[in-house]
């Protein structure tokens, strides 16, 4: 939970990271449920 806060955190900072966070976000959510 704290890890996905922080990556949300960032991705306001850095838009164009933010895609590419996304997509992992997708990734890890489909292994993890």
């Amino acid at each position: 939970m704290s890890k996905a806060m922080d990556t949300k955190k960032e991705t306001k900072k850095e838009p164009v990271k933010s895609i590419k966070e996304k997509r992992l976000e997708k990734k890890e959510k489909k292994h993890k449920y």
